[in-house]
Formats: structure tokens, C-alpha cells, sequence
């Protein structure tokens, strides 16, 4: 249990039937980039038990947050979607993932992709002044089922157009761009394909995709994971790393539970 750190849950909120986000006291100890993820979970049996989580709180913030799906017989969360204020959760003790701007070569336009609770990751670098010193746009774009799978990012984002030190950063140089799949709305359709026909674009009255000053992240669903990556490559883009920064980045050490 060393590799651990015990934090204390401070609030939970339950967005759908299988959204719930919350938020935990931090070590001050406890160092990541915005963007990165952790080893989180619960004791269970003696023993713990833990998947990997993006941190949905920026860096410079005192609490920690988290944004989860819930499974139902999922090992780990269908136990942590029935944390309450008060219960303790366990925390790795070190932070990682692809998902920082170190690991993208200097652009002008940043393309931030995900689905579900790929979000997470995207909420902490939204919120991280050093973000808006990088790049001259920030597009957000967030696809998902239905349209109350929204509401989390929806809030995340009016929040900050309002935050008294970013929100005239955020209503400069962030872009929104909320999706779904399975029923009307104002943007409709799956983030690959919104991409692919530039629709996403034109809809944000915007140039297309261009190798020379987009840099792209992207943390979501397998499907787009295995085909975004694939259609930025045939364009040109070289995908980054720890090693090597480059053009797009995505992180793979897990997928949505």
C-alpha cells in the first residue's frame, strides 16, 4: 500500500444512469502535468484495488477530480459509483500519460478529441493557463450517445468562460464543440467522421486539417482510437511521444470503464 496515497472524498456528483464526477483532498505532495493520469481505487479485501484515471483537475488546483463511467459489474466502479462525501479513495503516487504539451511539436491550432470520459484529461488542460500561452486556438470537441452525456462538459466550459483569471482566455481561444450519435442536436455525428468530411470545420467557421499548425490529442472510445490516429497519419502527421514529439498524440493506457 506504499505505492499509495489514502485522500478523502469531498464531493460526488451523478451526472447520468452511467456519468458521476468527484472530487478528492490532494497531497500536497503529489506532483502531475494537466493532462496526465493516475492509479486510482479503493480497498477492497485488504487489498487494493485500482484502475488508471485522468486527472479532470488541473495542476495548480488543491483538489483533485475525477470523471467516470459507471459499470455496472465493473471490478472497481461499480464499488466507486457508491462513494459518498467522507469515504476514502487511494491515489498512486505518481502521475503520467501522453496527454501534455510536451510531447507536440510548437502549432497554432490545438485540436483536443475525445469521447465519453476521454473528457477527463481535456478538462484539466482547458483550466491550465499555460495551454493558452501555446497556441493561438483551442478546439474542444466531445462526442458522446446522447445529449444529457453532456451536461458535465457543457458546465465545465460556461464555468470558465466566467472564471475570473481564464475567462478572457477561454471566450478568445477556446472552441467548443459538443456531438452526439443517437438522437437531434444541434451538432450530430461521430467525431471521426465529423473530422474526415471537414463538417466540424466548416460548422466552427474554420480552416481544415493542416499538418504545418494543427496539433492534436485525442483520449476516447477504441473505434475513434483506432481511427483517427490512422487518417492523421495518412495525412502527414507523425505521431509524439516521450521520445519524440510530434504532430498528434493519444493516450492508450486505457480505455473507457
Amino acid at each position: 500500500m506504499s505505492a499509495f496515497q489514502t485522500e478523502t472524498v469531498l464531493s460526488v456528483r451523478h451526472w447520468t444512469d452511467s456519468l458521476f464526477s468527484f472530487t478528492a483532498t490532494r497531497d500536497p505532495g503529489f506532483r502531475f502535468q494537466s493532462g496526465q493520469f493516475a492509479m486510482i481505487g479503493l480497498e477492497v479485501d485488504g487489498r487494493p484495488l485500482m484502475r488508471a484515471y485522468s486527472m479532470a483537475s488541473a495542476n495548480h488546483e488543491e483538489e483533485l477530480e475525477f470523471f467516470s463511467i459507471k459499470v455496472p459489474n465493473g471490478p472497481l466502479t461499480s464499488r466507486l459509483q457508491q462513494i459518498k462525501e467522507g469515504d476514502q479513495i487511494l491515489v498512486g503516487r505518481k502521475a503520467t500519460g501522453t496527454l501534455i504539451a510536451g510531447n507536440l511539436i510548437p502549432g497554432k491550432r490545438l485540436l483536443l478529441l475525445s469521447t465519453g470520459t476521454g473528457l477527463a484529461p481535456f478538462a484539466s488542460l482547458i483550466k491550465d493557463p499555460e495551454i493558452y500561452d501555446n497556441y493561438e486556438s483551442i478546439v474542444l470537441v466531445h462526442g458522446c450517445r446522447q445529449i444529457p452525456e453532456l451536461a458535465y462538459g457543457e458546465q465545465l466550459v460556461e464555468r470558465l468562460r466566467d472564471h475570473e483569471f481564464l475567462g478572457d482566455l477561454i471566450r478568445d481561444k477556446l472552441h467548443y464543440y459538443p456531438t452526439v450519435t443517437r438522437e437531434p442536436f444541434r451538432n450530430r455525428g461521430r467525431v471521426t467522421d465529423l473530422i474526415a468530411s471537414g463538417q466540424l470545420f466548416g460548422d466552427l467557421g474554420q480552416s481544415g486539417l493542416d499538418r504545418e499548425t494543427d496539433r492534436v490529442m485525442l483520449c476516447g472510445n477504441p473505434a475513434m482510437l483506432a481511427e483517427l490516429p490512422a487518417m492523421l497519419s495518412e495525412r502527414g502527421f507523425r505521431e509524439g511521444n516521450h521520445s519524440e514529439p510530434g504532430h498528434f498524440v493519444v493516450e492508450k493506457a486505457f480505455v473507457e470503464r
